[in-house]
């Protein structure tokens, strides 16, 4: 799947449900400037499982997931992306750095 010219990511062979593939390629997305600068000839950032606990399961964490993954392998700066747990909202909160409303179509 391609995210950001010669950045693209590979999905597990097994599948993923298309929520959790949707927030994997939005964590990439988060980095993909950086990375487009970092490796000028391409990357291909290959999944090869998204294993997690079924309790308090958000598809976002794939996204934030993804994201600490690229920063620890790529020494990137921090995207801003980020998660509290806010119990007067009900539960976790999720925060993309400059990123507002990931898939909206709303305008910025």
């Amino acid at each position: 799947m391609q995210i950001h010219r010669k950045i693209w990511l590979g999905l597990p062979a097994s599948g993923l449900h298309w929520k959790d593939a949707a927030w994997l390629a939005f964590g990439v997305s988060l980095n993909a400037g950086a990375l487009s600068e970092l490796v000028p000839d391409g990357v291909l950032v290959l999944a090869s499982s998204l294993d997690y606990p079924l309790s308090d399961y958000r598809s976002e964490a794939a996204a934030l997931a993804m994201d600490g993954w690229l920063h620890e392998r790529f020494d990137l700066e921090s995207s801003g992306a980020a998660v509290t747990y806010d119990a007067s909202r009900g539960g976790f909160a999720f925060s993309w750095g400059g990123t507002a409303g990931p898939f909206s179509d709303a305008p910025p």
